[in-house]
């Protein structure tokens, strides 16, 4: 394909490099002048492992050039690649001015090319905040073209999961490659430059290709500062931190795996809060700053008050709450976020049923018995004996249990207004439908 590339600095020149360097035509573009003067010379204008031999290569075969001109480029390529920086602002907003100069050039470049070639995709491959593609660029881009985007030009977002250092290792051997498409033909235009690279591929759509890049990164950053922080705490603890991540990276089942990785409701039970609460407190007599572990409750505790919120936001007064256990099958309500919901409602004048059948107040013993007399003393008032009784009591139900009794009787599209606390298996249906809430979804 015939390829331009704008902006050469660490992605755009390792992308236009590596493409190249799989037989397309790449024109490389760029406001610096020296940049492109480098790529012209064959030499590399980012330090990076191989980047240097494979522009001498690429240059010297003729499949690479770089030009300031960003008419010529639009003109001698049917795909570009917007590689341009979004750095961030100083109150840590994201910067789109570069974005839309250089979309705002191409846009004009492409009402000047007309039809001639055939239809261009316009790639956006720099990281961008989810609407910033649909809400800002594709605008600029048919204001300036006069078309439509989807029609008259193709528009796809391509985010890079390129590391320093590793860049062009990665390129060509890519942990997943992602496409957010406005159409399908935008979509198969991207996925042509790709055919030859390996690792699974995946056509969304657009706002979500822009969101897994910032899912990416954050959690990159939240395992890095989780490892440094439990360093730490362990070092003070006079305890080998490398040993014990060792272990902990060996467990494929529950630590490296998709486990708890869904969104969902808050948790709670006998061991994540006790536990989380013991170490951070552990952290603070030995003087070590810990402020991911120390913030890890808190945040349960806000994601918690998102279902409560959503609940004042009917404006309804009866509300039914499907189970009450910390984790399904089981009656332990030690810690129980539901628990703590049902609290919360009830002590602010909510008419509260509640249906779990694994919960019984004459079967309750012990520390679940103690709980929830300390915690929820008015339980027995609450409870109900079936799904039928809540649902007929209740204006709004918030589901907190995927109890298949439960499931089967929820309604369709009438009833009361559902609150998914789970995201419920038919969750993607029910998302249609009116009177419908997802906690995180």
């Amino acid at each position: 394909m015939r390829v331009s590339v704008f902006g050469l600095g660490y992605v755009g020149c390792v992308s236009a490099a590596c493409l190249a360097g799989m037989g397309h035509e790449v024109i490389g573009v760029d406001v610096n002048q020296v940049k492109v003067d480098l790529v012209n010379g064959g030499k590399a204008p980012v330090v990076e492992e191989r980047i240097g031999e494979l522009i001498a290569e690429v240059v010297g075969t003729g499949a690479l050039r770089a030009t300031g001109d960003v008419r010529e480029a639009i003109m001698e390529s049917d795909i570009s690649l917007v590689c341009v920086g979004t750095p961030s602002e100083p109150n840590g907003s994201l910067c789109t001015t570069y974005l839309e100069r250089v979309t705002e050039e191409i846009g004009a470049a492409l009402a000047d090319r007309g039809g001639r070639g055939g239809r261009h995709t316009v790639v956006f491959r720099s990281t961008m905040l989810p609407g910033t593609c649909t809400n800002l660029l594709v605008p600029i881009l048919e204001k300036y073209v006069g078309g439509t985007a989807g029609v008259d030009f193709g528009v796809a977002v391509n985010p890079e999961f390129l590391r320093e250092g590793t860049s062009v290792r990665d390129f060509f051997d890519p942990p997943k490659t992602v496409i957010g498409e406005l159409d399908p033909a935008s979509g198969d235009a991207v996925l042509s430059l790709y055919d030859s690279l390996p690792g699974e591929v995946f056509r969304v759509p657009v706002a979500t290709a822009e969101a897994i890049k910032y899912a990416d990164n954050a959690f990159h950053g939240l395992k890095i500062g989780f490892a440094n922080e439990l360093g730490a705490v362990c070092q003070a603890l006079g305890v080998d931190s490398h040993q014990v991540m060792d272990v902990f990276l060996a467990d494929r089942k529950l630590n490296i795996s998709p486990a708890y990785l869904r969104p969902g409701f808050a948790f709670g039970g006998s061991c994540l809060p006790k536990d989380l609460r013991s170490l951070v407190h552990a952290a603070q007599r030995a003087d070590v700053s810990v402020p991911i572990l120390a913030h890890v409750l808190p945040s349960n505790s806000a994601h918690l008050e998102r279902a409560v919120e959503l609940v004042e936001r009917t404006g309804k007064r009866r509300v039914g709450l499907f189970g009450l256990s910390f984790k399904p099958g089981t009656d332990d309500l030690r810690e129980s976020p539901l628990v703590e919901l049902a609290e919360r409602l009830f002590g602010k004048g909510y008419d509260l049923r509640i249906h779990d059948a694994n919960v019984s107040l004459s079967r309750l013993l012990g520390a679940n018995r103690e709980y929830v007399e300390t915690r929820l003393p008015h339980l027995a008032q609450l409870l109900a004996d079936s799904v039928d009784e809540v649902l007929e009591h209740a204006e709004v139900c918030l589901v907190g249990t995927r109890d298949p009794a439960v499931l089967s009787a929820l309604p369709h599209g009438g009833g009361p207004l559902l609150i998914d606390l789970i995201h419920l298996p038919d969750a993607d249906t029910r998302r249609t439908e009116p009177g419908y809430m997802g906690l995180a979804w």
